[in-house]
């Protein structure tokens, strides 16, 4: 089955249930999944019940893609995405997000823990992305291209799109959220960082790192959708001052955000 047959299979299955429009997409990362708590009329389906659909492995990522009413407008939440450290191949790491471009959505919010490189950061502020570096060591465009999702060489130099990032920073004033902008860097995990390779990701540009994210924003990219990315930063990955690190600790800080993270997004969500 090619990768468009398995895209159309999986949409397939989901209009089948539900085949209303889609207004935006949400992805939310590792401790953020408490924004489906304030959706309305929900439609939940689990991962393993959608073809082709991997299953998530992660602790904090509940594996549900959830349909519903938010601040007026019809959302798609992603409840735990994937990642390439699981072993999973990109196509399979991004498939989701095709999948999304085939119900009809043209907005993603993407939404991740992440490290904060930037010493003027603090653990539970929110920062929006202004561009990345991919240090993965991968793409999820590698291989065939099919012109049906998007061209072979697909333009970068709006990848976060900069109207939803002036958005999101008014919403912020508006609500008295200290946001934060940065450049995200993802790398493959699933160990945490070297202070040597640290130091590396700080100079070359980097405000945050973390180990999800661009390939959801590369393949959005590749299907012309526009994309907004926001990134809780769950702890300090100051090189000189680097302290051992737990993923329990990354989700437990990333609870502590959740207030003012569900309240942001809501309001951009309701201001689309």
């Amino acid at each position: 089955m090619s990768l468009i047959d398995k895209i159309k299979y999986a949409a397939d299955y989901i209009r089948n249930i539900y085949s209303g429009k889609i207004d935006v997409a949400v992805i939310l990362g590792s401790g953020l999944g408490s924004l489906v708590e304030y959706i309305d009329n929900k439609v939940v389906i689990k991962y393993s019940d959608i073809p082709n659909f991997p299953k998530s492995t992660v602790k904090g990522h509940a594996g549900e893609l959830i349909i519903g009413d938010l601040e007026g407008k019809k959302v798609l939440a992603m409840n735990g995405r994937f990642h390439y450290y699981e072993g999973y191949s990109m196509e399979t790491v991004t498939f989701p997000v095709r999948v999304m471009k085939f119900l009809g959505v043209e907005k993603l919010i993407v939404t991740n823990a992440a490290g904060g490189m930037n010493p003027e950061f603090e653990p539970a502020d929110l920062m929006i992305i202004t561009d990345h570096i991919n240090m993965i060591g991968d793409n999820p465009l590698i291989g065939p291209n099919y012109d049906e999702l998007g061209a072979r060489f697909p333009d970068m130099s709006n990848a976060y799109d900069k109207q939803l990032i002036e958005l999101a920073k008014n919403c912020a004033k508006r609500l008295d959220i200290d946001i934060k902008e940065g450049v995200y860097i993802p790398v493959s995990g699933p160990n945490y960082e070297t202070p040597a390779e640290l130091k590396m990701l700080r100079t070359i540009g980097g405000d945050a790192v973390g180990m999800s994210t661009v390939p959801e924003v590369i393949v959005a990219n590749h299907m012309s959708m526009k994309v907004l990315g926001v990134s809780c930063i769950t702890d300090m990955a100051l090189a000189d001052e680097l302290e051992p690190l737990e993923h329990s600790k990354v989700v437990e800080t990333a609870n502590r955000a959740q207030k003012k993270f569900v309240n942001l997004v809501k309001e951009v969500i309701k201001e689309l």
